[in-house]
């Protein structure tokens, strides 16, 4: 179980690395291409490239402040769903105990059980006759003869 929950969280962390390096990486492109576009001389620019160039920031702003609340909407359902996750093995904590108490008693009563207080059944008893020894011949049952040759001194 807990090999799991480790490959869960490190299926996790991965993915939530690699999306965070995407996003680093558009966030540094986007950071280069508006330092860019400052470093223009835009004061003599004519008024309608002036008025382009605010356009661009605000939706650049805009567009920053949407994945700003969609990040912080995500941030709290992520938090939302561990605390539900932790939860549900709190939750399962007392079925797990009451597992290993059963365990534990079932161990401590079959190891610690006088056999003798409980008889089987005689059908269930091993037979008490036991196999002839291979170096003894047993003689066969009378009136058959024995397969074997008998062997001649």
């Amino acid at each position: 179980m807990k090999q799991v929950f480790d490959q869960l969280l490190k299926f996790l962390h991965d993915g939530i690395s690699a999306i965070f390096r995407f996003v680093e990486l558009i966030w540094s492109w986007s950071v280069d291409q508006i330092s860019r576009l400052v470093a223009v001389p835009w004061q003599q620019w004519p008024l309608w490239k002036q008025f382009l160039l605010v356009l661009i920031l605000v939706g650049v702003i805009w567009a920053l402040y949407r994945a700003g609340g969609e990040l912080l909407e995500a941030g709290a359902a992520i938090l939302s769903a561990f605390a539900h996750l932790l939860g549900v093995l709190v939750r399962t904590l007392p079925h797990v105990m009451l597992a290993g108490i059963i365990a534990l008693g079932g161990a401590w009563l079959v190891n610690h059980l006088d056999n003798s207080l409980v008889r089987m059944p005689t059908w269930l008893q091993t037979s008490e006759q036991s196999s002839a020894p291979e170096n003894r011949q047993s003689s066969p049952p009378s009136g058959q003869q024995s397969s074997q040759p008998q062997e001649q001194k």
